[in-house]
């Protein structure tokens, strides 16, 4: 998926945009970039691979080049960023948050209209350049960034650091969240609030669906008002948020707390102890444990010295061994007991059946494994959220195959909470990964427990529901609210 971090400040911006960019890590493996500007140096810029090693290493030999007020940071699982864009608009450099599904379609649009695509990653066409043009394309940057909107099929959320501040766009649909920290003489925006409390900043409120900002260190202005839509990606309170993150002011842990807790207390099978599969499926794990009446027990542990995080190698048989490598089972806990692991999905199911295997192995008297989430039967045509090139690469899509012949047969049904076909479905995940019982999270528990209206949060993967098409056309409302300090109101108006 990918985060970003930026900041403008009274003072030298450095090292509060190298640890506001770190705190991003979590979401992306592959590229990292850091952008500055200061009217004297101009724009300073530094792109690492990150796939074997880790964001910190690579820039903190270089932080000292970094000089300025104001910057951007990207931890991206695309391409390589930020871009660097010279134009009638003026200078600015650009960081996206983006899945383009039809971005062979626009790039040769471009070359049709004579322009040019010289960054190019692995072979492929870079994202954040591709965007980067259609803006361009508009006479002013709320325009381009409209533009963008317009005619990309998917999702984007993007920072610009231009000579007078940055500018801060959230997709058009909000699939992706933008938030915004304040602290004395310094303004910030961010994919993850968690970046906020060690440096200093309060969160102030939360970019709105396609709404544009403008931020200096002590002003912000409102360049486009948000769309009525909104579909927020479900998952990031399932998965990819860092537990201290908040998201529409619901809190990633929080919510898969009250998962767990739901689910604890509707599920009669008695267990000895309630254990969460690092990282993602301790929160829930804990909750359970409250629900459900029994204690939370640490049966696996997460090795994090070298492992620190989940899918680096490119390669699947690689990043199944990495997943088996870091999660250590203690036999002392296991050994003659009824285990209940909480996680936060099945994927391929690849991973879990091995580490059923494991447990079993290790003494473990019964296995049973409840999921943060429900099955997921699509996937994601909005963010990059899995690597899978096909849905068959589901264990739900290959089991349907099995059972109706085609995976997309009757494929709506198996995504009815307690359907025959779901239950159907769900038994034999169970048992073809081995284990003693197995439950997902009903949709309705999730959707009460992050609090948004359903219609308000995407659900694609686990449903089919596509509450809007991939074409992003939204239109702006006068009704959406993000709260600011009141000393600030003034500064809100559209300009």
């Amino acid at each position: 998926m990918g985060g970003f971090f930026g900041l403008v400040s009274e003072r030298e911006c450095a090292t509060d945009l190298f640890y506001g960019t770190d705190y991003q890590s979590h979401l992306g493996t592959r590229r990292g970039g850091m952008t500055t500007y200061s009217p004297e140096e101009g724009f300073m810029r530094s792109i690492h691979n990150l796939e074997s090693t880790y964001f910190r290493s690579r820039f903190e030999p270089e932080l000292s080049k970094f000089v300025g007020r104001s910057g951007i940071g990207i931890i991206s699982d695309t391409d390589a960023q930020p871009m660097l864009m010279n134009c009638h608009l003026g200078r600015f450099a650009l960081v996206t948050v983006a899945k383009v599904n039809n971005l062979e379609e626009l790039a040769q649009q471009l070359l049709n209209e004579n322009m040019h695509l010289s960054e190019f990653s692995s072979g492929r066409i870079n994202v954040t350049e591709l965007v980067g043009l259609l803006i361009i394309k508009g006479r002013t940057y709320v325009e381009g960034i409209e533009n963008v909107f317009r005619n990309i099929k998917g999702s984007c959320s993007m920072l610009l650091l231009t000579e007078n501040g940055i500018i801060a766009a959230r997709d058009s649909w909000g699939r992706t969240p933008i938030v915004i920290g304040q602290k004395d003489g310094a303004m910030a925006v961010t994919s993850e609030s968690s970046a906020f409390p060690n440096l200093g900043f309060e969160t102030v409120g939360y970019v709105g669906p396609g709404e544009i900002i403008h931020i200096t260190a002590q002003t912000k202005t409102q360049l486009r008002k948000p769309n009525k839509g909104m579909q927020i990606c479900s998952f990031l309170w399932v998965y990819y948020g860092f537990p201290t993150s908040s998201y529409e002011g619901r809190n990633a842990e929080w919510v898969r707390n009250e998962c767990g807790r739901v689910m604890g207390r509707e599920d009669p099978t008695e267990v000895d102890y309630a254990c969460g599969i690092p990282d993602s499926g301790v929160g829930m794990a804990v909750g359970y444990a409250e629900g459900h009446g029994c204690p939370y027990q640490r049966g696996i542990s997460k090795y994090t010295p070298t492992w620190p995080r989940s899918f680096t190698p490119r390669d699947q048989s690689m990043r199944n061994l990495v997943a088996k490598m870091k999660l250590i089972p203690n036999r002392d806990v296991l050994e003659g007991k009824r285990m209940l692991f909480c996680d936060d999905s099945i994927v391929r199911g690849t991973q879990l059946r091995d580490n059923t295997q494991a447990l079993f192995e290790l003494g473990a008297k019964e296995v049973h494994m409840r999921i943060g989430c429900p099955p997921l039967i699509y996937g994601c045509p909005f963010i990059n959220f899995t690597t899978s090139k096909t849905d068959l690469e589901l264990i739900t899509r290959r089991i349907i195959k099995d059972f109706e012949g085609d995976m997309n047969k009757n494929v709506a049904a198996y995504g009815v909470t307690d359907s025959p076909e779901y239950k159907r479905m769900v038994q034999e995940i169970a048992r073809q990964l081995k284990l003693t019982s197995l439950k997902f999270i009903k949709l309705e528990t999730l959707v009460k427990a992050i609090g948004l209206p359903k219609e308000r949060i995407c659900t694609h993967c686990f449903d089919g529901s596509s509450f809007y098409t991939l074409k992003n056309v939204n239109e702006p409302s006068d009704a959406w609210h993000i709260p600011f300090p009141k000393h600030d109101e003034e500064e809100n108006e559209t300009t």
